[in-house]
């Protein structure tokens, strides 16, 4: 006798239980692991329709997410695609996130340099969102530089370069992509629980042994506090370790630009100097930081003094500067070929004394509004455009002295030059020294 038929699941299903789901939440309670699995499946699947993912959103917004909810949501994000899967015997598989700040290149130098030290780096990364600069759009100011590789191309060249540094393809947590563009339209993005599963279940698609985030608070920041940095940085310290990844935290300071220059090209030229042995003291301090977080942790350097010995030595000897050119040249970019940059336009002091504040986001937007970042998605992108900075935090200036360039044609930025300007507070009194790397955690 053949068995009977399963009865036909219809979308009226899907809609009252996902309605009891998003009850519960609502009410505070906590979300059990087969709750998460099958509401985010369905959504993935198309089951369950936006208006109610969104309704889920917001009460996640609203209610938080305990750290067992949280771990339960990234694995399930991260299962909705695949993750790349690799020969470990070969070496370790590490990268670097960062939660996004103005004039932060780090990436670009950090890639390659790992590659030097024998470590295979697969880094996945993003545009620009807001006041935060992209690490693609800056890698696209390289003539013919490929930023959407797929899987096979990113796979063969992580093991044949060292590292890759690509867009995400469609097959890595497809479900965060889908819930992203909810919360960006529901302002449900400064969620702690849902950052955490968006970016991990990113990072965690990509098969790593170990993974250190840069977790940035200040003013050019996405998190302003650094308590609220100090939160996120253990939330997905937390998420890292239980799925098996070796995960560590540095709580970053973004009250001032990272560099002198923020922007696209300008941001690859700094780059380039910092990976041939010059460049920034900042941008140094923190690539070497963060690099000796992922060869301690990786086993490829027993303590941290060694870690920063050999990051040192491959800057300063020229490997560096080497294996970002092999890189470029994998991913069919022309190193060589020119990357224009706008003219300056000068930015002087109304006032004496002190640089005590940088609106860091201000100069950002800025950037963002002279073309340089995208206000909605498929703006075009001009390269050349940004701001480089004249002065520190606690620098003294005087009445006329330079504060900041604006890199633009000059009608662009003769209109931005006063709120450029204003980013800048000069107070009598100097101001504490700011500490690039307030804490870490892991």
């Amino acid at each position: 006798m053949p068995a009977s038929p399963c009865p036909r699941i219809t979308k009226s299903y899907f809609v009252v239980n996902a309605a009891h789901i998003i009850a519960v939440k609502r009410d505070g309670h906590e979300l059990t692991s087969q709750q998460i699995a099958w509401f985010i499946g369905g959504f993935s699947r198309g089951d369950i329709p936006h208006y109610q993912m969104s309704a889920l959103a917001m009460a996640i917004y609203l209610q938080g997410m305990s750290a067992a909810e949280t771990t339960a949501l990234t694995m399930e994000m991260l299962a909705s695609g695949v993750t790349l899967r690799w020969d470990k015997s070969a070496a370790s598989y590490v990268d670097k996130h960062s939660t996004g700040g103005v004039g932060d290149k780090i990436s670009l130098v950090l890639t390659p340099l790992l590659a030097c030290c024998g470590l295979r780096a697969p880094m996945i990364s993003g545009r620009g969102l807001g006041a935060t600069g992209g690490t693609l759009d800056k890698l696209e100011s390289i003539p013919g530089f490929r930023t959407n590789l797929r899987l096979e191309e990113l796979q063969r060249q992580t093991d044949s370069v060292g590292c890759v540094i690509t867009g995400a393809t469609d097959e890595l947590a497809p479900a965060d992509r889908k819930l992203y563009a909810l919360r960006d339209v529901t302002a449900t993005v400064a969620s702690i629980p849902l950052i955490t599963a968006s970016i991990m279940s990113k990072k965690l698609a990509e098969g790593l042994d170990v993974l250190v985030l840069d977790v940035k608070f200040g003013s050019g920041a996405f998190m302003k506090r650094l308590e609220d940095a100090r939160q996120l940085a253990n939330a997905m310290v937390a998420v890292g370790a239980s799925m098996g990844v070796k995960t560590s935290a540095l709580l970053t300071d973004m009250n001032q630009p990272l560099g002198r220059f923020a922007g696209n090209a300008v941001e690859v030229n700094e780059s380039v100097e910092v990976l041939s042995g010059g460049g920034p003291p900042d941008v140094r301090e923190l690539t070497l930081a963060l690099g000796a977080e992922l060869l301690v942790s990786s086993g490829m350097a027993s303590a941290t003094p060694e870690a920063y010995r050999q990051l040192t030595k491959h800057l300063d000897n020229g490997d560096a500067i080497a294996k970002f050119r092999e890189m470029v040249r994998a991913q069919g970019g022309d190193f060589d070929a020119a990357r224009n940059v706008a003219p300056p336009q000068v930015v002087k002091s109304r006032n004496a004394g002190y640089v005590s504040h940088i609106d860091t986001e201000q100069l950002g937007m800025a950037v963002v509004e002279l073309g340089g970042g995208r206000k909605k998605v498929g703006d075009a992108i001009d390269h050349s455009v940004g701001v480089e900075m004249l002065v520190r935090h606690g620098d003294r200036v005087c009445i006329g002295e330079p504060l900041v360039n604006i890199l633009a044609p000059p009608q662009a930025a003769r209109q931005w030059e006063e709120i450029i300007g204003k980013a800048f507070t000069v107070s009598d009194s100097r101001p504490e020294p700011l500490s690039l790397v307030a804490e870490r955690i892991g």
